[in-house]
């Protein structure tokens, strides 16, 4: 096989789990120091379902809103959480497609700051019943990474984080690896960015969970390790296609002369 030709195969090869990969996980270090923070500690403990502007935060030009409930319209907690959920708190075992647009319900439990002695960047946003409750996060604008510190975890792969498009397709879960406070981060790699994300149990967690130091942000503002920018993809195939050309004039020549 010519060198041009192994040059299309590779770029055939990575190019697909480039375009395709829906979401990859990342570290709290992912994210730059550009993107957005919120600490819970801008409002006052017990404020419910709190909602941020940029101003609120600290964000730049272009930063989105931020809000938070119990989860989105088309969602509803299962009305059989022992098969939905095996093992979780029937209050935190939520089913059901969000539709489109991507919408907070109003009607869904609500999220409120509170005090968490097991949590050591206390306050932290907690869902209804308190840490047994499931937490939604929506965006005015699409983000392409997200993430958030959670627990206190007593069971690993207890708790996953959900991702959403804008016209509110699922884009993939990340789940927890271990107990204590872990991160819980992703990015969307797809053409879809990331409206919003869910949070609730996916299997027995005795402590239940919530939430502190929610990171966010556009291309620019996470790093994704190993995962290379569409413009490195585009000078990656056409890199492998000018060794497949340089191959092919130096056989060329080695014919001719």
């Amino acid at each position: 096989m010519t060198k041009l030709k192994l040059g299309m195969v590779a770029a055939a090869l990575l190019l697909p789990a480039a375009v395709n990969a829906q979401i990859v996980r990342v570290s709290e270090g992912d994210f730059l120091a550009s993107a957005g923070l919120i600490t819970f500690s801008e409002y006052s403990v017990n404020t419910v379902n709190p909602s941020y502007t940029p101003a609120d935060y600290g964000g730049g030009v272009g930063a989105p809103d931020v809000t938070f409930d119990g989860y989105f319209k088309g969602q509803m907690l299962s009305a059989t959480p022992g098969v939905d959920c095996p093992g979780a708190a029937a209050s935190a075992c939520v089913v059901g497609n969000p539709t489109g647009p991507l919408t907070l319900d109003p009607d869904s439990p609500d999220t409120f700051i509170t005090t968490d002695s097991a949590n050591p960047t206390s306050p932290v946003l907690s869902g209804s019943p308190r840490f047994n409750g499931p937490i939604a996060v929506l965006f005015s604008t699409d983000q392409f990474g997200v993430g958030f510190g959670a627990g206190f975890f007593d069971a690993a792969q207890s708790t996953g984080i959900t991702a959403f498009a804008r016209d509110g397709t699922l884009l993939g879960t990340v789940t927890n690896n271990g107990t204590g406070i872990e991160f819980l981060g992703l990015v969307a790699t797809g053409s879809k960015g990331i409206a919003g994300v869910f949070l609730d149990l996916v299997g027995s967690e005795p402590a239940g969970f919530a939430i502190d130091n929610v990171r966010f942000g556009v291309r620019g503002q996470v790093v994704v390790p190993g995962v290379p920018e569409p413009a490195t993809w585009g000078m990656m195939i056409v890199g492998f296609g000018l060794v497949g050309l340089a191959a092919r004039r130096r056989g060329f020549a080695k014919i001719t002369a």
